[in-house]
């Protein structure tokens, strides 16, 4: 974490997500904290090979090349899991491992360019390659999640649909989209200047031998405070 636009108040979310984590005693838990902006990353080390898990709330300045390749080769392994949360899909969009490991996200400087939508559409994922924006979201408000892998293990038991608490719906993500299992979906409202998708919300992606969870939700602490939310960012990670 450390750095984002300003419209994540990362230094409330941080912490709200480490009390997450910990909350279930089966995680403990680090904030490693990313310069300030424009500082000279070169010396920066968060010493992901010291963790099973990295969960990413962060969207920054680009790291260096070194740094890039080893937190890929961890993850590319299967040495360290990674979880990302909502902004943290708006970075690196010039890092085309990056974009594999997150399977789709939004804004950037992205455009038709970085790969399809993902649609749910007549009971499947539909990769959607028509051009037009990548990122986008109306309102806050609250909106209906559906589980469509109900069995997979981070939904396994949960109800298949439920409310969750106010937050930004995003969609028109896009991006490699490979060895991605959409588990959830939400309908974008085109009264909430959305598209009348059903737009991914939680992402199961394989990258190598390693394994990333993607939830697009979780805007700030109050969209956080979410039992769905937790729930499943607890499984996934």
């Amino acid at each position: 974490t450390g750095q984002m636009n300003k419209y994540h108040k990362w230094e409330e979310t941080s912490p709200y997500l480490r009390a997450i984590l910990e909350g279930t005693g089966r995680f403990s838990v680090d904030i490693h904290t990313m310069p300030p902006f424009g500082s000279d990353l070169s010396k920066w080390d968060a010493r992901f090979e010291d963790y099973a898990v990295v969960l990413m709330n962060v969207d920054g300045d680009s790291w260096p090349e070194a740094t890039r390749r080893r937190f890929e080769g961890l993850v590319r392994s299967g040495r360290v899991g990674l979880s990302v949360v909502h902004s943290a899909d708006n970075a690196w969009k010039e890092w085309g491992d990056w974009n594999e490991m997150i399977a789709v996200g939004g804004w950037g400087g992205r455009d038709a360019s970085a790969g399809p939508y993902l649609r749910w559409r007549d009971g499947q994922v539909v990769r959607d390659e028509k051009p037009g924006p990548c990122g986008g979201h109306g309102a806050r408000q609250p909106f209906v999640v559906i589980h469509r892998t109900p069995d997979h293990p981070v939904l396994k038991g949960l109800p298949v649909t439920w409310l969750h608490h106010e937050d930004e719906l995003y969609n028109c993500l896009r991006g490699p989209a490979k060895k991605v299992e959409v588990l959830g979906t939400a309908w974008s409202d085109p009264a909430n200047k959305g598209t009348g998708e059903h737009e991914p919300m939680l992402m199961a992606v394989r990258f190598g031998e390693g394994r990333v969870f993607h939830t697009t939700l979780g805007h700030d602490v109050e969209a956080m405070r979410c039992a769905g939310f937790q729930c499943t960012l607890q499984r996934g990670t």
